[in-house]
């Protein structure tokens, strides 16, 4: 039976068993992420399509010039660096659904306007604007899964979260390869793999109005009895479909459901150096994740390969993608999250040294996967990772803050890989990366706090 209304809404969530209900919550939250994937990732596979259009070059006349399709990559990141920082205490305030519905939307219209720009400053305007929506919608599918998931099955669910999620990049890069070197019916086939993404958000928006809110945010803003009927509604699926009563909540000594919080909390003890640890990290994470998911087209052809070819190898070194967290899904748990991160980050600079050394197919495609792999298990590790250090109060402001850093460091990062390319080739830029993740494994690995199978409210204490 359902636990009684004493018991507080954090301890009912965290002695759930495993089972469909919890399965399909974080599925529906996973399917609106697949676009937000779709939209980050066809930066790199419409790239070609830009340049041969003539709306972007490779490397613009000046360093920060709109000319350059380093631009493009830099718009996509000052928007998610706009909406991390300033529009995810939405979240904390309005609650995990709500915000979830607005940033799709936000994300579906200035897309669809996006793929009727014709001139670099009007495709550089509305990915911005179209990449605000998907700053907020990122930190807040975070914090929506570390409320709702068990402590035990944290890292399985972010892993299975970006399984979800990645599958949206073999699609994308298979339809850029097979669209943006055409044109169709005289409409250039970047435009339509645009769209696509666009059309798409629209209709998971529709399915995910079946989600509940969040109980433990609810129960934090003093709604106990919402919190308490959805618990109520859970508990009874979960009974129904294990045909087993659930056991009794396990609060904390003096563990309460209302809380409230500020910003400033952030720089207060104990969550000081888990802010600075997490800003240093996000500072260096995404030069290697973004630096290689981003630019992947660019490096082949910079090569030498046709921008066909191109594609077809970046296709299949997509389907990587979704693979890499199926993967490491079955460890994501049995040891600490921090020490994955770190040989995650290490595992990235190894592999990007070794594919920046390749000329023939198999060497490019075999390294390419590997540290495709390798990104993806440090991206769902840390997902995870920076959502458990702070507490429900202030999760979503929290994250988005040190997590705006990751989107701030690739606003430039684009610019400077743009450079190194041109003046160092791909050898230079994975130097460059490798020297990032090392930074990344020493500050997570040496200084993290541990978080594995703990409650959230524990690793918050």
């Amino acid at each position: 039976m359902p636990a009684s209304l004493d018991a507080t809404i954090a301890a009912r969530l965290d002695r759930l068993p495993n089972s469909r209900v919890m399965r399909r919550l974080v599925t529906l939250i996973s399917l609106g992420g697949c676009f937000e994937f779709y939209d980050i990732f066809f930066t790199a596979y419409v790239g070609p399509g830009l340049m041969k259009a003539g709306i972007f070059s490779t490397a613009g006349t000046a360093l920060f010039g709109l000319a350059g399709l380093a631009s493009f990559v830099a718009a996509l990141f000052a928007g998610m660096f706009v909406g991390t920082i300033a529009f995810t205490p939405l979240s904390d305030r309005f609650g995990r659904r709500s915000i979830f519905t607005f940033a799709l939307l936000w994300y579906s219209f200035a897309t669809v306007l996006l793929a009727f720009q014709h001139t670099a400053t009007g495709v550089v305007l509305w990915r911005f604007i179209a990449s605000v929506g998907i700053g907020v919608e990122f930190v807040n599918s975070d914090a929506y899964i570390s409320e709702l998931v068990p402590k035990d099955r944290r890292g399985r669910a972010f892993g299975y979260n970006q399984f979800v999620m990645f599958i949206a990049v073999p699609v994308v890069a298979f339809l850029s390869w097979i669209l943006v070197p055409r044109t169709v019916a005289g409409f250039d086939g970047w435009r339509i793999v645009v769209l696509i993404g666009a059309t798409g958000a629209i209709f998971i928006w529709w399915i995910r109005l079946g989600l509940p809110e969040s109980p433990r945010w609810l129960a934090n803003r003093g709604r106990i009895k919402e919190a308490a009927s959805i618990m109520a509604m859970l508990e009874t699926e979960i009974e129904q479909e294990t045909r087993r009563k659930l056991p009794p909540p396990q609060p904390f000594e003096g563990e309460a459901d209302t809380a409230t919080g500020s910003w400033w909390e952030i720089w207060q003890r104990p969550y000081l150096g888990r802010t600075v640890i997490l800003v240093i990290f996000n500072l260096f994470q995404t030069v290697g994740y973004y630096g290689f998911a981003s630019w992947v087209p660019v490096f082949l052809i910079s090569h030498g390969i046709d921008i066909t070819r191109s594609l077809l190898y970046t296709f299949i070194i997509a389907i990587a993608n979704p693979i890499g967290p199926l993967i490491f899904m079955g460890i994501s748990d049995r040891f600490e999250r921090k020490t994955q991160i770190a040989i995650a980050a290490l595992c990235v600079a190894v592999f990007g040294l070794m594919f920046s050394q390749q000329t023939g197919a198999a060497g490019i495609l075999i390294s390419g996967i590997l540290v495709t792999l390798s990104n993806n298990w440090m991206s769902f590790s840390f997902h995870a990772y920076q959502a458990e250090l702070y507490p429900t109060r202030i999760r979503a402001q929290a994250v988005g803050f040190v997590y705006s850093w990751s989107r701030f460091s690739t606003i430039f990062t684009a610019f400077i890989i743009a450079f190194f390319l041109g003046r160092f080739g791909t050898t230079g830029v994975f130097a460059l990366i490798a020297a990032c993740m090392v930074v990344v494994a020493v500050t997570i690995g040496g200084f993290g706090p541990r978080v594995t199978r703990l409650r959230l409210e524990e690793v918050s204490r």
